[in-house]
């Protein structure tokens, strides 16, 4: 009886990997490919930018997640400051903006939950404000 099972088990190992790709179910169907597309044109909506200097040396990337709910940095370095802030700014001088709170960190990889329906057209930019002194220490411009 185990012998039996055993070269049941060897044929069905064997014969199953001798078929060829033609002998598999590979298509994709309608709906798939219409998943697929939408996962592209999500992921061609994604902003991203770099950090340049302002009043301050300021390095590193920024973007927002397909869920446009995480803005994430990566790679930051920015000088220490009393009261530095991040802002979503419609430019670089902060005249309107939307404060995503106290920085987090002066140098490493960091997130920062984001409101809901932010126009991205509008507020293009990221600052870290400097809020005693109104300085803009660095900032990355979204796109």
């Amino acid at each position: 009886m185990k012998l039996k099972n055993l070269l049941l088990l060897f044929s069905t190992v064997f014969f199953s990997s001798c078929m060829n790709e033609d002998d598999m179910d590979t298509t994709m169907d309608k709906d798939d490919m219409e998943m697929s597309a939408d996962m592209d044109e999500d992921q061609m909506t994604m902003y991203m930018g770099e950090f340049v200097s302002d009043a301050h040396p300021t390095s590193g990337k920024v973007n927002v997640n397909t869920n446009k709910n995480i803005l994430e940095f990566s790679d930051f370095k920015s000088d220490d400051g009393p009261l530095l802030e991040v802002y979503l700014a419609t430019d670089t001088k902060a005249s309107e903006f939307i404060t995503l709170g106290e920085l987090k960190g002066l140098e490493g990889d960091y997130e920062y939950d984001l409101p809901d329906n932010v126009d991205f057209e509008e507020y293009q930019y990221v600052l870290i404000w400097c809020v005693d002194f109104s300085v803009n220490f660095g900032y990355a411009k979204i796109e």
